[in-house]
């Protein structure tokens, strides 16, 4: 029920904000959370933007893609909201992972959504993000995985 009004929330939200004029075109950084790694934006438009992510866990690795939406935030200069959805392909290692740890390798597919803020510095060429990515597994070892929640910084070119 929490996880329905957080949705529910984050909805409200996206329709309610303005479309925005992105300030940069390009950024390239660090991914931290449960899951940790690298993460590539390139703008398509002022408002549209595809990421690509390579992200470490289980003694594998996961690349996931989005395409995302960028809305101006809570009329904050340089604050957006952002949301999207996109797929994933992972390689996993059973013997490192605490809820299957039973010597086989995993290879999986799915989708994924995305939903958070970004902030893009003014003085400096960065930006900073906070956003949820939760997926499904539809390939693999299937299921839902709503562990990812992440911080990336970026270097934006």
């Amino acid at each position: 029920m929490k996880m329905k009004l957080l949705f529910a929330g984050f909805l409200f939200m996206a329709i309610s904000f303005n479309a925005n004029s992105q300030d940069y075109v390009n950024s390239v950084g660090l991914r931290g959370g449960l899951s940790y790694g690298i993460t590539y934006k390139h703008f398509l438009s002022t408002t549209d933007a595809a990421e690509g992510i390579l992200t470490m866990r289980w003694g594998g690795f996961n690349v996931t893609g989005l395409y995302e939406r960028h809305l101006d935030s809570f009329d904050i200069e340089r604050l957006y909201f952002l949301y999207g959805a996109g797929a994933h392909i992972g390689f996993w290692d059973g013997d490192t992972n605490p809820w299957f740890n039973d010597g086989s390798s995993y290879t999986v597919i799915g989708i994924d959504g995305i939903i958070g803020v970004e902030y893009v510095l003014k003085e400096i060429p960065f930006n900073i993000s906070l956003d949820w990515k939760p997926g499904i597994n539809l390939i693999g070892y299937t299921g839902f995985w709503g562990d990812e929640l992440a911080l990336s910084f970026r270097f934006i070119f």
